[in-house]
């Protein structure tokens, strides 16, 4: 998957599956799927470190999980996004950073959050040769400037604001654009009015694609989003799995001989002091 075909995906109307990402495990049963796009959120904060929101993660961890990804995965597309004041105070700041990403990490493909604001950035950065996706909508990485996690677009002024930054970030050249959190009309309208793809999450079905955090896919997380759909309830699966397992050990049920290397007699008289020769 390259980021040349996303374009040619909206024109012929291909609706575009994306998932997010952290480690190689995940990336590999990702691209075993066939699902052409994965994002290595900088969520990883709160699904794999246990952070409250995605604001402490750094440009190390994002470097660090990128890298696990694209060992699992030779087929999608891998975008890495770019965690908070790694792109906001200046170019030269993004470059150097979403540079490592590409450089140390192996993504393909950066992403920021912002519309207008961050266009000059994506301008620079696509002009000297990586691609971004941008972020409109909820931007979680604003989550205290924003008053939490709420939707946007839900009045005129916010919806056409929401327009004014996908035109903005579409004329600065990213390839593709995510709406979080918008209600399904607007996300439709503003799908209607750019040549990028729109990827959707909770934006509704107008969108040229969605997108998902895995764990909310596989139900590993503590609680489901409204936005998203449960397709495996892995939480159960895997709790009842490792309370059998301790179940077994505690009972001497595992190992079992099926579990146990065997060994030669003669090695094993070599430190039992026995000689079974002569037995």
């Amino acid at each position: 998957m390259r980021v040349t075909k996303f374009a040619a995906m909206k024109r012929a109307r291909q609706p575009i599956a994306c998932v997010t990402a952290y480690d190689h495990a995940t990336a590999r049963l990702v691209d075993e799927a066939q699902i052409p796009v994965i994002l290595v959120g900088d969520t990883l904060g709160e699904v794999v470190l246990g952070l409250d929101t995605t604001i402490p993660v750094t440009l190390d961890d994002m470097v660090h999980h990128t890298k696990a990804v694209v060992r699992g995965a030779r087929r999608p597309l891998i975008v890495a996004d770019m965690p908070f004041m790694t792109y906001q105070t200046d170019t030269a700041d993004a470059l150097r950073n979403a540079s490592r990403l590409l450089q140390e990490g192996g993504a393909q493909a950066v992403k920021l959050e912002g519309g207008k604001v961050v266009a000059e950035t994506i301008r620079r950065l696509t002009e000297c040769g990586i691609p971004v996706m941008a972020h409109i909508g909820l931007q979680p990485q604003s989550v205290h400037h924003l008053g939490g996690y709420r939707a946007r677009g839900r009045t005129a002024a916010e919806a056409r604001q929401l327009l004014s930054d996908a035109l903005a970030v579409q004329a600065a050249g990213a390839f593709s654009v995510v709406l979080e959190l918008i209600p399904g009309p607007i996300a439709a309208a503003i799908t209607g009015r750019l040549d990028i793809p729109t990827i959707g999450i909770g934006a509704g079905p107008g969108c040229d694609g969605q997108i998902q955090v895995i764990s909310d896919i596989l139900g590993l997380g503590p609680r489901l989003p409204r936005h998203s759909k449960q397709y495996a309830r892995l939480n159960e699966e895997i709790s009842g799995a490792l309370a059998s397992y301790a179940a077994e050990v505690a009972g001497g049920q595992f190992p079992s001989a099926a579990h146990t290397l065997a060994v030669d007699p003669d090695v094993l008289d070599a430190i039992d002091g026995k000689d079974r020769s002569k037995s």
